[in-house]
């Protein structure tokens, strides 16, 4: 029998397929995986340290770019937590624009992760340019909601900046009732796709057991077969008013976080049509009417979090009563899911690391904070 030597080799600091300065210290015997180690770092920027320096209204916009794929949802897990450690309530209307805003940036999230996924794989970049698409109208109503596209900046404790636009609905509805055909399309390309099968499933095994012993979140756990949801399992905002049900996986390999990440996407829609048929009136536009900005919050300290489109996006605060964060704490769900990945890579092959990789949906940007 032909034996070969171990030998380490580097995956980075530079592939390409890393999404972001990410590199995997990886020993190999031939083309076998015995072991992975992530190497993180590469992209620190100090994140929380200049939060600390900051007023709490001056680190809105910062957590835009943490995953800046998903600016509303880092706006919102932040701003609920500085509204628990301050005392502010939020009124009812921008409650529901706030749901609405992250139920979109979860399409929106879904939908770039799985074009990538099967650019990742080696396919056409059909499913890319579709999911792509599909983001840049989502982005044309953050950009009318918000003044921007990416980093939207828009929560402001107590509420948002600003109502919605009066071209702000037509155009959603119109979102709403194309959304099934490319989702539908979408699955009816790949689900069955010859080369997607072999190359998902049975690829990446991530055991319940084991997605729990490391504290993955998000559609990495649930794939793996834990119906494990923040929004059922700890209502926050006015997600204990929607109808809306928890896809997950049975076997916790790659073709089940596709599968799973599709079926959020219909989800996802299910919860904004309910937003559009239960959204309060706008009262004169007042979605913000006794927030505090420039806080100084009691003595204390406070953590909110919420299900973001990558898993459970955490923040821990810390008040000194003074108007800055004495400790500001990221629980960011893109650093806590990578952390098996030696164990999801470990027996497969060189070319299923970036597959097993791309299924689990990073951003460097917050797992280098």
């Amino acid at each position: 029998m032909f034996k070969t030597e171990e030998l380490q080799i580097n995956i980075g600091p530079q592939h390409p397929s890393t999404h972001g300065v990410f590199r995997m210290l990886v020993t190999v015997d031939g083309e076998t995986i015995i072991d992975l180690k992530p190497v993180f770092g590469y992209l620190h920027r100090n994140h929380e340290q200049i939060a600390e320096q900051n007023t709490y209204l001056q680190n809105m916009p910062y957590t835009d770019r943490l995953d800046y794929f998903n600016s509303m949802a880092n706006n919102q897990a932040y701003a609920m937590a500085v509204e628990k450690l301050a005392g502010i309530e939020v009124p009812e209307r921008a409650e529901y624009i706030r749901v609405l805003m992250v139920e979109l940036t979860r399409i929106l999230n879904h939908a770039g992760a799985l074009g990538f996924l099967i650019n990742d794989m080696g396919m056409w970049q059909t499913q890319l340019a579709f999911g792509m698409r599909e983001r840049e109208k989502i982005l044309d109503l953050f950009e009318m909601a918000s003044g921007a596209r990416m980093m939207c900046n828009y929560f402001r404790f107590g509420g948002v900046v600003r109502d919605l636009p009066p071209e702000f609905m037509p155009k959603l509805k119109e979102l709403l009732v194309a959304m099934p055909a490319f989702v539908d399309e979408l699955e009816r390309l790949l689900r069955e796709n010859e080369i997607l099968m072999q190359r998902a499933e049975g690829i990446g095994i991530l055991p319940k057991e084991l997605a729990l012993a490391y504290s993955v979140t998000g559609p990495v756990l649930r794939g793996s077969g834990v119906p494990y949801d923040i929004r059922k399992a700890e209502p926050y905002s006015v997600y204990d008013r929607f109808d809306f049900d928890i896809p997950v996986g049975s076997v916790g390999d790659v073709y089940d976080r596709f599968l799973v990440r599709i079926e959020e996407m219909r989800q996802s829609k299910r919860i904004i049509e309910q937003i559009v048929e239960q959204l309060p009136d706008a009262r004169g536009g007042h979605i913000n009417p006794r927030a505090r900005q420039n806080v100084r919050p009691p003595v204390g300290d406070a953590y909110a979090r919420i299900e973001s489109p990558k898993g459970e996006l955490g923040f821990y605060l810390v008040s000194d009563g003074s108007p800055k964060p004495y400790r500001y704490k990221v629980r960011a769900p893109s650093f806590i899911n990578l952390t098996p990945l030696g164990d999801m890579c470990r027996g497969y092959k060189v070319a299923d690391v970036v597959v097993i990789l791309g299924s689990i949906d990073i951003v460097m940007g917050e797992v280098d904070r």
